[in-house]
């Protein structure tokens, strides 16, 4: 399985991609970042080519974030799309019936941090909270599709996603709408692959957890979700064109501090959060800062 990543400080990750053997490679001399361009080129393609063919060299790097800093395995995307309530036993624990049409909010693109960079508390903030989410990357432009058939296509790959959020933005001062709520600084950690969706599929079945201090917090697989990949890309395509790049969180399964059964989030703590077959990715909690 191929987990193409970005090494480095931010702002100056390098390419690489991970063989199934676990030896990692530099694909700087493919391209000079992982974005859309890369992504709508062909360029996961072209990658599993140059490392088949031994063009690709090595690093002298585990590629798990104890080596240099893993950055989040896309560049900065030009959107952030969301789906909210997309697990039945989480829109219940969140006191609402499992919704019918999918549900669309927007984090900022800025977000978007490394698995293992440090997630920080707004300043005023009470209620900050975990949710781990199946995140999808377009890798083709996607507008109007005829139908969920064909939005596949348009998928380059997965990651683990942390859609951070703080409720009481989100809920109790958000005129309507959740955005408020999720875009904090450092509000998504992302990765640490990505893995194309030739290796993983649709996306389904895929068993996902996330643990605070240490304790388990949530535990369910991407098979539970009301609307899967391919309908969420499919819905969203007639709504807005989804670009190279972009990012989807796809919703979170029950478990959160919403529920009532968990404190929320404070300075100090330490989220972790896995998918089977993507990786796993640890945050410790700080205080942001005006």
């Amino acid at each position: 399985m191929l987990r193409f990543l970005r090494l480095g400080p931010l702002g100056a990750e390098r390419p690489a991609v991970l063989d199934d053997e676990g030896v990692l490679h530099d694909l700087s001399g493919l391209t000079a970042d992982l974005d859309g361009a890369f992504l709508a080129g062909g360029g996961l393609d072209a990658a599993a080519r140059a490392l088949g063919a031994g063009e690709l060299p090595a690093l002298d790097d585990p590629g798990d974030g104890s080596g240099l800093r893993l950055g989040a395995p896309i560049a900065r995307p030009t959107a952030v799309i969301c789906i909210g309530m997309n697990y039945a036993a989480h829109a219940a624990e969140s006191g609402s019936d499992p919704p019918t049409r999918t549900v669309i909010f927007f984090k900022h693109p800025n977000t978007v941090v490394g698995p293992f960079d440090e997630v920080l508390v707004p300043p005023a903030s009470t209620k900050t909270d975990w949710e781990v989410e199946l995140a999808v990357i377009i890798g083709t432009r996607a507008r109007y599709l005829a139908s969920p058939a064909d939005a596949l296509a348009h998928v380059a790959g997965f990651a683990v996603s942390n859609d951070v959020s703080e409720r009481e933005y989100q809920i109790e001062i958000s005129g309507g709408q959740w955005s408020k709520g999720k875009s904090a600084e450092t509000f998504n950690p992302l990765g640490p692959w990505l893995v194309p969706a030739s290796e993983l599929g649709d996306g389904s079945g895929l068993g996902l957890r996330s643990f605070v201090n240490g304790e388990p917090r949530q535990d369910s697989t991407t098979s539970d979700l009301i609307f899967d990949v391919a309908q969420i890309v499919y819905e969203l395509s007639q709504y807005m064109v989804l670009e190279p790049g972009d990012l989807i969180n796809t919703g979170t399964p029950q478990g959160v501090a919403l529920s009532g059964r968990f404190p929320y989030l404070a300075p100090g703590d330490v989220m972790e959060l896995e998918i089977d077959g993507l990786g796993r990715q640890r945050q410790v909690v700080g205080q942001g800062h005006p």
